[in-house]
């Protein structure tokens, strides 16, 4: 059957234009339920169906068998009611389903994946294309209204038909809804209607799910019975007339780890102006969360303020305490250099929330039997949750979840409600769990349909393959790796020519053989972005059986690979660069120290050691010529961990040693890097993937020049080269390392490097590398990047086909989107996994004593750095419920006096360091200060917390 609707519509020309819109109907659409034989012939058998007896939980409400039928909010606020193993036989309406999907995509994704297991036994019906379920929009209604009647109706249907099975009982259906009035139209037509609550408090053996239940709360009542400490958020139309006007500013709000206090709205547009935005105080924050996009109203300039230097966390029990808020506000408005102000402003309303579910652990109520708890997130951004729950003493010291439903005027704290229990806190598997979560970092394993577009095994190269590829089998090639590596992206070599020149060839493994464009596998790997490595685990961005074993270019098996190969001369200048897609067989797979010792030995001169000779040479005078261009030589203290083969336990902890093979492999990447980036861009000039470096402002150089400053060392920053020669020369002999500290400071001072769309920007110089153009090409197994500059490179030599996608430079802006988030994810997981395994070694070793510099000075705190283990943390000098010293913070020199102690930048302090866990979710490294001794009495122990969130100021420079 077809319905059709008619309606006229103007053109941009100006004429008018009959359009009608067909819309099918059907009398064979299946009703689902596996007991039923009048519609359940001809649907696949594997499809997910209802249970012919549903075996769902016992409900005291409705005892009789039944299937639900939720609403859309149901769906859209309950998504965690419906994903637990005890809600089953769940009829998932077209209506229902169509609205999810505008209004949210992640429940959408969440519930699609809910409809697919089997074991859930959700059905997803099509009422808008049944001829009995369908329904007209009629004259006056509203959609909202429409598509109510319309879940009813489906409700009707369903009851009427599941009467005519020929069951023992009849299968009811129950309508889930919080719409008030939606519930009693449901009632007025004979139905069977409950809230989600209503039913899920009936369940009789599962009273723990009512704490996942979402507060969904009428704030207008809540207003009425409390006192209001937020001004309310303005409706959208009113913010999008503001924006337009140029009234209010919209941007990304941050939240600040040290300062619950304060935040910071990166303004989104071109203008240079108020770019960024100090938002401080309870008030002005006006409850917006961290990575929120918000609407900022800018104070009047008497009102700006300046970045606190002051550490505040929120640990307050009693959320009526607002002296003590007020108290901490003065503390911020206090000593305030005037030079220092900032354009600052208010939140006056939420454009998009971008709350997730949360990790941490739940601060029991200190009331006998009470309900409401607060939970604090492991995340220092976000606030503390207020949620119900009935199992507080068991969830106490374990490790939950908990996602955010609302934030009244009335409240200091959002609502929530718990998710899911992730095991006890401190637990190594626990912890690394949180972290991945915490970090947004992909880690379920690969789903079947990404599996079945693998290559079948036993899998070895084609005729067809030869006949695209050079043979570079004769070649003695070589990979060069840390220890342990697995995926092994890259080999090199070295040979003379007969012309006396020399040649020298990167091969890559040909991971886009075996990831098709558009395929399941690629899309995966597209949304992983990288490979994440921890301490001691993993998480690939492509399955194992490519990243370990086809793709991974071991040595003494044929590999496809993509070869970059240069003919230079003797002074390492290049003469000819080509590309090819090639097969190639290792000879040898090395770890860095085997090929350093190669190298040094004199006895040893056998073709891979000739090989290895030969890159060594060229790589030096490569790396000399970027130097003296001014790339610069930063530096960051990089942490390895010994780990007891039984325990899996730190038994030791060592600072990495970098030696001459790190940099000859480095070389040659970033030299194969450079040369596919020129290739790409001249054949691609509007959809080249680079990779670019951008200078850092100016102010960003301000704690360095000053800490440099203050040991009568001059650095310049006008220019990467000028930066790199000052360093260079910023050398102390009675402090070997003051040198390597400015580095380690240099780097904090830095942008982050960015994937971007030729097409899409103007500036692709990489000011790290001082390099005009850049690219990744080097690790395909563990970057998505990497595959996407290998096709364009494939396509630009004619040795691979193009699609669609890959030159659109809006959906290539989309993915560098997406890798850059990925790539800054996995670098935060990547530390919190060292931070973790740290506080491991340190929890076994009772107290020790070591020496350490001074990175910053706060207000009220340093930042120190242990040289040995690499180990960086706050040391305070107040603490709650102490005799608080005399403080005099100096933001020119910069120092801080503790008492008549004054501590400087770049000072060598003595400490002793002891792990506090008294707090399991937030642990602390104590440390007492040793060396110098504060001279007045009254000090409290100072303590350092290594976070397990170790996340910068300034990011860290990547290439």
């Amino acid at each position: 059957m077809l319905t059709s609707r008619t309606f006229l519509k103007r053109t941009r020309a100006g004429s008018v234009m009959k359009v009608v819109r067909e819309h099918y109907l059907r009398e064979d659409i299946a009703c689902g339920a596996a007991a039923c034989e009048r519609c359940g012939e001809g649907e696949q058998p594997c499809e997910p169906r209802l249970e012919a007896q549903p075996s769902g939980a016992a409900s005291s409400l409705c005892p009789a068998p039944h299937y639900l039928l939720p609403d859309t909010n149901v769906l859209l606020h309950q998504i965690d009611i419906l994903e637990d193993p005890v809600i089953t036989n769940v009829i998932v309406l077209q209506t229902v389903l169509q609205e999810v999907r505008k209004r949210s995509a992640p429940v959408y994704k969440r519930i699609r994946d809910v409809i697919a297991k089997p074991e859930k036994h959700f059905y997803s019906f099509t009422n808008e294309h049944h001829r009995q379920t369908y329904i007209e929009q009629e004259q006056g209604e509203t959609s909202n209204d429409r598509n109510d009647r319309a879940i009813r109706m489906a409700v009707k249907w369903y009851d009427e038909h599941l009467k005519k099975l020929n069951n023992e009982e009849t299968i009811q259906v129950i309508l889930l809804t919080n719409d008030r009035s939606n519930k009693e139209k449901a009632v007025e037509e004979g139905l069977t209607a409950y809230t989600c609550e209503e039913y899920i408090k009936s369940l009789i053996a599962n009273p723990d799910l009512v704490d996942r239940l979402a507060s969904v709360s009428d704030e207008g009542k809540d207003i009425e019975s409390g006192r209001i400490i937020f001004s309310e958020h303005l409706p959208l139309s009113k913010l999008q007339q503001g924006i337009k006007s140029g009234v209010y500013l919209q941007g990304t709000f941050r939240a600040n780890r040290e300062n619950y206090l304060e935040a910071t709205v990166w303004v989104h547009g071109d203008a240079e102006e108020n770019k960024e935005i100090i938002i401080q105080g309870l008030k002005n924050l006006n409850r917006a969360v961290h990575e929120d996009i918000v609407a900022v109203e800018l104070l009047a300039k008497d009102e700006w303020v300046a970045p606190s230097s002051v550490v505040l966390q929120d640990e307050g029990q009693n959320e009526d305490d607002d002296e003590n808020e007020e108290e901490k506000e003065n503390i911020l408005k206090s000593s305030i250099n005037k030079n220092m102000l900032r354009p600052s402003g208010r939140v006056v309303g939420i454009i998009k929330r971008n709350w997730r579910p949360f990790c941490g652990m739940l601060s029991k109520s200190h009331i006998k039997e009470a309900r409401r708890h607060l939970f604090t997130p492991a995340d220092r951004r976000i606030p503390r949750i207020r949620i119900e729950t009935r199992q507080a003493s068991t969830l106490e010291g374990q490790r939950i979840i908990v996602a955010i439903d609302g934030w009244p005027r009335n409240s200091r704290y959002p609502n929530g409600h718990f998710v899911k229990n992730l095991g006890t806190a401190g637990d190594k598997e626990t912890e690394t769990e949180v972290l991945l979560l915490e970090h947004d970092v992909p880690h379920q394993p690969f789903s079947q349909a990404v599996l079945n577009f693998l290559p079948k095994m036993p899998w070895s190269i084609t005729e067809e393959d030869m006949k695209v590829r050079e043979d570079l089998r004769y070649l003695c090639v070589c990979s060069v790796d840390p220890p342990g590596c697995t995926d092994i992206d890259d080999a090199l070599h070295c040979r003379e020519l007969e012309n006396g020149n020399l040649e020298a060839g990167v091969h890559i493994a040909d991971v886009s053989h075996f990831i098709r464009p558009g395929n399941a596998l690629d899309q995966e790997s597209a949304k992983r972005g990288t490979t994440v490595y921890l301490c001691e685990k993993r998480i690939d961005m492509v399955p194992e059986l490519l990243s370990s074993n086809l793709c991974s270019l071991r040595s003494n098996v044929d590999r496809l690979a993509f070869s970059c190969i240069w003919e230079m001369n003797h002074n390492a200048e290049i003469l000819k660069t080509r590309f090819t897609k090639s097969v190639i067989n290792s000879k040898a797979s090395l770890t860095y120290a085997e090929a350093q010792m190669r190298i040094d030995s004199a006895s040893m001169k056998d073709n891979i050691t000739t090989s290895l000779r030969g890159l060594n040479k060229l790589a030096k005078l490569l790396k000399k010529r970027r130097i003296d261009n001014g790339a610069l030589t930063l530096s960051s203290p990089e942490v390895r961990f010994h780990i007891d083969s039984e325990t899996h336990d730190p038994i030791d902890l060592q600072t990495k040693e970098l030696k001459e093979t790190n940099s000859m492999v480095e070389e040659f990447m970033l030299l194969a890097n450079i040369s596919v980036a020129k290739k790409i861009h001249e054949e691609f000039s509007e959809h080249a993937l680079l990779r670019k470096h951008p200078a850092p402002p100016p102010s960003n150089y301000d704690i360095l020049v000053k800490a440099a400053r203050s040991k009568n060392l001059e650095i310049k920053t006008d220019s990467a080269k000028a930066l790199a020669d000052t360093l260079d020369k910023a050398e102390s002999p009675d402090f070997p390392y003051l040198n390597t500290l400015l580095r380690i400071l240099a780097t904090r001072c830095m942008m982050q490097a960015v994937y971007f769309c030729s097409g899409m920007d103007n500036d692709f110089h990489h000011y790290g590398l001082a390099s005009p153009i850049y690219t990744h090409f080097t690790s395909p197994i563990r970057r998505y990047a990497d595959i996407i500059v290998h096709r364009l490179l494939a396509v630009a030599i004619g040795a691979d086909g193009t699609y669609p996608e890959l030159t659109d430079k809006h959906k290539l802006a989309d993915l560098c989107k997406n890798l850059n988030y990925r790539h800054k994810m996995a670098q935060y997981a990547q530390r919190a996994s060292v931070a973790f395994h740290t506080q491991l070694f340190f929890k076994n070793k009772g107290v020790v004593n070591e020496e350490a510099y001074i990175l910053f000075v706060r207000k009220n705190a340093i930042v120190v750095l242990i040289p040995k283990y690499g180990l960086e943390g706050t040391v305070f000098f107040e603490e709650k419920d102490k005799p608080k010293p005399k403080l005099s913070y100096n933001d020119e020199v910069p120092s801080l006096t503790v008492e008549k102690t004054t501590f400087y930048v770049f000072d060598k302090v003595k400490v002793n360091i002891v792990l506090d866990a008294s707090n399991i979710q937030h642990q602390k490294i104590r440390m007492g200060l040793l060396e110098p001794k504060i001279l007045e009495s009254g000090v409290p122990n100072q303590t350092t917390e290594l976070s397990t969130n170790n996340e910068p100021a300034k990011k860290k420079t990547k290439k």
